[in-house]
């Protein structure tokens, strides 16, 4: 089978990430800052230097403001119920996934905030002006994803933050889909939180992600838990990471994080992107019947600006032929795994209008390959001709 899903997780991971997971289980796998005893100091030794590649990655000079969770969506949810408070407002968009959609939706049902959902540009961006006449004095938050998990779009944070942070409010990114394929500065782009997550571009295992945490920006905690040290405190540490990260952390999937963050780091995420946007338009250039299908004007930038803007992902839809069932073709009659539905995102699809059925998606990551992009485009051709 041809995997091309690796916006909902990359896979397979490089084997470097294999090896130096495998090899830290074998070895070291104690629990990291519960005793004083060599394999638990070595545990939380990975943990630190984990905790500081990341923190290079993404531009942030304090390690320690580096917070581990399980998920890019762990992360949202530490973020926006950890800085939220009754009576604020929250400027969101139609692009958003679930994982800041939901949160929103029932705190704004609850009568605790009000949410302003910014609409897309016909390109499918946000346009940083909308998000500054959207601001008002009660403005506590703007949530924005980076890269949209269905248009595939990059969002202008750097534009956005500035003018975020001008008007005291806090800018949270998210980084699910562009954390590892695109250059991320937290300090240059005024990003105050920066949810990411490691099973994704940045090639780690599943159940790892974070938060990166900047200086104006305070958390609550909303897990409370033993943190390995300070055991006498009845309330939770102040410090980070300590304050945020209650509880045994995911020791073995930290350590594959590691190993996928230097993979990432020595190659850079400008050349992986670069990857990705090529291997979408050879996708595209190499079909026959591709005006058979709706790609939302990503066939156009793609072939014609060589994918700038986007990440390696595409949506698109067969006429007359559901999502589901095309997505069902492709992988009993041609052996591709590809994703269909709403993608976890169904104001995205009320915007492209695809809602309630979605759209199928393309993925490619950095171990798909030239074949495979050749293999998808006749396999499409296929089933457009059938």
């Amino acid at each position: 089978m041809i995997y091309l899903d690796h916006a909902a997780t990359s896979f397979p991971k490089p084997e470097e990430v294999y090896r130096g997971m495998e090899a830290f289980v074998r070895a070291s796998g104690a629990n990291p800052g519960r005793g004083g005893h060599r394999l638990a100091v070595e545990a939380e030794a990975m943990i630190q230097e984990t905790r500081a590649l990341v923190a290079r990655l993404f531009g942030c000079p304090r390690p320690e403001r580096v917070v581990f969770a399980l998920n890019a969506s762990d992360a949202l949810n530490m973020a926006i119920k950890g800085v939220v408070r009754r009576g604020d407002h929250v400027v969101t968009s139609v692009l958003e996934h679930n994982s800041i959609s939901r949160p929103l939706n029932r705190m704004e049902r609850d009568g605790t905030i009000t949410v302003t959902r910014l609409s897309a540009t016909a390109d499918h961006l946000i346009d940083p002006g909308a998000v500054a006449a959207a601001l008002t004095p009660s403005t506590r938050l703007v949530a924005i994803t980076h890269a949209a998990n269905v248009t595939g779009t990059i969002q202008p944070v750097g534009a956005i933050g500035p003018l975020v942070r001008a008007r005291g409010a806090l800018f949270l990114v998210d980084a699910a889909q562009s954390a590892g394929a695109v250059p991320i500065d937290v300090e240059r782009d005024a990003i105050d939180l920066l949810a990411f997550t490691g099973h994704k571009g940045l090639l780690g295992p599943t159940g790892t992600g974070g938060l990166v945490i900047g200086e104006r920006a305070t958390v609550d905690p909303w897990r409370e838990g033993g943190t390995g040290g300070d055991a006498a405190n009845p309330f939770q540490p102040e410090e980070l990471p300590h304050h945020l990260e209650g509880g045994t952390p995911n020791v073995f999937g930290i350590a594959g994080l590691r190993e996928g963050v230097r993979w990432v780091a020595a190659r850079g995420p400008e050349a992986l992107l670069r990857h990705e946007r090529s291997l979408l338009k050879t996708l595209l250039a190499v079909m026959t019947r591709r005006d058979r299908y709706e790609w939302f004007g990503a066939d156009r930038v793609l072939l014609d600006a060589g994918g700038d803007g986007r990440v390696g992902l595409v949506a698109f839809n067969l006429r007359g032929r559901s999502p589901a069932d095309l997505a069902a073709v492709l992988e009993r009659d041609h052996g591709l795994a590809v994703r269909a539905g709403l993608h976890c995102a169904p104001y995205a699809h009320r915007h492209l209008g695809t809602f309630p059925g979605g759209a199928a998606r393309i993925s490619v990551g950095v171990t798909t390959t030239m074949d495979d992009m050749r293999h998808a485009a006749a396999a499409l051709d296929a089933v457009a001709a059938a």
